[in-house]
């Protein structure tokens, strides 16, 4: 039975934890793939590697990184049949519907294309008496998407493609209910060009979460589900 690992520093990595879930078919209800559960050591660990490609990253012009988000985009609009598949199989939505999720999702993709735009400050001359004022946009650091099982590539595309394109890294915590299209999306990223350690997936059930929030390195941390999930995260 195939088994489902993480995906850290630009390559599918094995994990420390033997804890595993199950991955069903849900047209079937038969068990199909396993997924590895993470620890806190495998989320530490893709912590810093995230943080260590955060220092050259973010030192790239923004052009550079949208042009990066522009291969992306063709390469989603290329793959779309499988990952519209492996939505369909582990989700369980009908054809139509799962692809309708992924163009939604591609759309945020294209708003990051024009990140150079919307990267640009402000200046305001002789504010006051020999005082002038202006504004910079930078980037955070290391930063994590929470997101949930029902929209397994549209959730996690309202995150990651913004906040690598302003210079920011990536740990997204995909839900281990269907996880395959997230380790797909990586691939496609780094086919894309993106440097290894700027997107990572680290599947995990509530320990993954639980890491994830105690991490100081962890800049911002962006969530869709329930609402005692949220409050949770929250506080």
């Amino acid at each position: 039975m195939r088994l489902i690992e993480h995906y850290v520093g630009g390559k599918i990595i094995p994990g420390n934890s033997d804890k595993k879930g199950k991955v069903f078919n849900p047209a079937t209800g038969e068990q199909e793939k396993e997924v590895r559960l993470a620890s806190k050591v495998d989320l530490d660990q893709a912590v810093i590697v995230a943080k260590k490609a955060f220092e050259e990253w973010s030192l790239k012009p923004s052009i550079v990184r949208a042009r990066v988000m522009f291969k992306f985009k063709e390469l989603i609009e290329k793959n779309s049949d499988e990952l519209t598949k492996l939505i369909v199989t582990e989700h369980g939505k009908v054809y139509e519907d799962a692809k309708g999720s992924l163009t939604r999702g591609l759309e945020v993709v294209e708003f990051a294309c024009g990140i150079p735009h919307l990267l640009k400050g402000e200046f305001s001359e002789n504010v006051g008496t020999n005082v002038d004022s202006w504004s910079m946009r930078q980037p955070l650091g290391v930063a994590a998407g929470i997101t949930p099982f029902n929209f397994p590539a549209m959730v996690p595309m309202w995150m990651f493609p913004i906040a690598i394109a302003c210079g920011n890294t990536f740990i997204l915590k995909p839900s281990e209910k269907d996880p395959s299209c997230a380790i797909k999306l990586a691939e496609l990223l780094k086919e894309a060009g993106l440097p290894d350690g700027v997107f990572n997936v680290v599947n995990g059930d509530k320990e993954a979460v639980d890491a994830i929030l105690t991490n100081k390195d962890i800049k911002a941390v962006s969530f869709v589900g329930s609402t005692p999930i949220a409050k949770y995260i929250y506080e």
